[in-house]
């Protein structure tokens, strides 16, 4: 790893002066980085897919595109879902799928109300299996209160897949008043956690590399569209949702903060770390901050409402360990910054691809 380059003794000891040399990236081929949710995942978005089909609406780049059809504002989000294994702690790739697509249509401030969804099955694969991880998508979607109003199945040859992939789509109303997306992000802004960070990522990792933590780590794959719901009812006016899925939540504040033009600053000992998964990263050498959450949201919550806001999330049963981890300032724009409990401040970037992939 390259050595963080300070400035000079004479210079303004500012974050948002340091660099940090990295490697080149040019990649002839497509690597598993470029689907972690990091660096490289931007890359190929800004490289080859928005030069392709590049569009106002796709320029926002949200967890889902909000449409204006006809006076009616649609949120519209789709999803492919590859994790291994199929079936880990606390959920499956059934659950995963719907919960994944209905949070992300949350994170614009929308009602689901209908999904699509597409399997891809590998030749060889057991008929109970299939059938265990479409039962719990449709069980799943009925928790989520939304239907499964179309789908398509195809099939590939052995060798050619990987047991089952699911891809699914979703719409939802937008209510009125509601703005919700990464630019709005303003400095004073509270920056809030739904619950405690790590997991998914921590749970997939156990089962899929054979490891014992000491105590089975479950996902923490949930819907969160209730949780929204009830941010809303206390004032319209969020600025910014995200679900920090890939890259975790290191990756979800490093767009926010780049979109925004603004900065973040956290507070390393507010952050709620686990202590399971806090030993598992330790021994595995991670960070926490970038781990995948499939169940958790962060908000930046304008000042004014942020007790209130707080306050209706620990009510709800997906909000009850919200925490404030810090807040939205106007220095070091478009960087992630954490004081640590020793009274330092170390940067947090963009992770370059994802800690352990496919996991979502």
């Amino acid at each position: 790893m390259a050595e963080l380059a300070r400035p000079a003794a004479t210079a303004t000891a500012d974050p948002a002066n340091w660099t940090c040399p990295a490697p080149l990236r040019d990649q002839p081929v497509v690597v598993m980085g470029h689907g972690g949710g990091g660096a490289l995942s931007a890359e190929l978005i800004e490289q080859v897919f928005t030069p392709a089909y590049g569009n106002p609406v796709l320029a926002g780049l949200g967890d889902s595109a909000v449409l204006d059809l006809g006076g009616a504002r649609l949120a519209f989000s789709t999803d492919s879902y590859v994790v291994r294994p199929l079936f880990f702690p606390g959920g499956c790739l059934g659950d995963l799928a719907v919960n994944g697509t209905v949070n992300d249509l949350a994170m614009s401030g929308a009602v689901p109300t209908h999904l699509s969804t597409a399997f891809i099955l590998e030749e060889g694969v057991e008929l109970t299996v299939v059938e265990r991880i479409a039962r719990a998508l449709g069980a799943a979607a009925e928790a989520a209160g939304v239907l499964v109003a179309t789908g398509d199945t195809k099939v590939v040859e052995t060798g050619h897949g990987d047991g089952v992939y699911v891809t699914t789509a979703g719409v939802g109303l937008v209510p009125d008043g509601v703005d919700i997306r990464p630019q709005r992000a303003r400095p004073g802004d509270v920056v809030i956690v739904s619950g405690p960070i790590g997991l998914h990522g921590v749970a997939i990792m156990s089962v899929r590399e054979g490891l014992e933590f000491g105590i089975e780590i479950a996902s923490d794959t949930a819907p969160l569209a209730g949780l929204v719901a009830a941010m809303l009812a206390v004032t319209p006016d969020l600025h910014v949702l995200r679900d920090p899925t890939r890259g975790g939540l290191a990756a979800s504040l490093n767009e926010i903060a780049r979109a925004s033009g603004t900065g973040v600053r956290l507070q390393e000992r507010a952050i709620p770390v686990p202590e399971a998964v806090a030993n598992a990263c330790g021994f595995l050498g991670l960070d926490p901050l970038f781990v995948a959450n499939e169940g958790r949201l962060v908000a930046f919550v304008p000042r004014p409402h942020a007790e209130a806001v707080l306050a209706a999330m620990r009510a709800h049963p997906q909000g009850a360990g919200a925490t404030v981890v810090g807040e939205c300032v106007a220095e070091h724009p478009g960087m992630v910054v954490v004081a640590t409990g020793l009274g330092g401040t170390r940067v947090v970037d963009l992770p370059l691809g994802e800690q352990l992939p496919r996991i979502c």
